[in-house]
């Protein structure tokens, strides 16, 4: 058994093309010895964003805190606190922090990404 605080895990920037201001947590992962799922959690400044990108998995985002928006479907939509997304395989997706920043938890399959940087998302 695992038991984390979500600010006390070491943060790290993401630094990959198309990337501004980000910066990555793996709360739990492979070095866990977790054999299904990665759980990540991303922070996003205000005005920053993840790279316009697609995976062959599908992942499951809850924002924790902040606003902007999420480029999914082919559509800018808003999201905020509280919010829950599933994005499909294959999908192209983007997460954009509004003025305030955006914090957001991911989880994808461990054994594709577990200490991959590329957002979530």
């Amino acid at each position: 058994m695992i038991i984390r605080n979500i600010d006390e895990v070491e943060c790290a920037p993401v630094d990959m093309p198309g990337v501004s201001g980000v910066t990555m947590r793996i709360m739990v992962g492979r070095e866990d010895g977790a054999p299904n799922f990665a759980l990540r959690q991303f922070r996003v400044e205000g005005g920053g964003h993840t790279p316009h990108h697609s995976h062959d998995y599908e992942h499951e985002v809850y924002i924790i805190a902040g606003a902007g928006t999420v480029l999914l479907g082919g559509e800018h939509r808003p999201i905020k606190g509280g919010d829950v997304l599933y994005v499909p395989a294959d999908h192209e997706h983007q997460f954009r922090a509004g003025p305030e920043g955006l914090r957001f938890l991911c989880l994808v399959p461990v054994e594709r990404n577990c200490g991959d940087p590329t957002p979530g998302s």
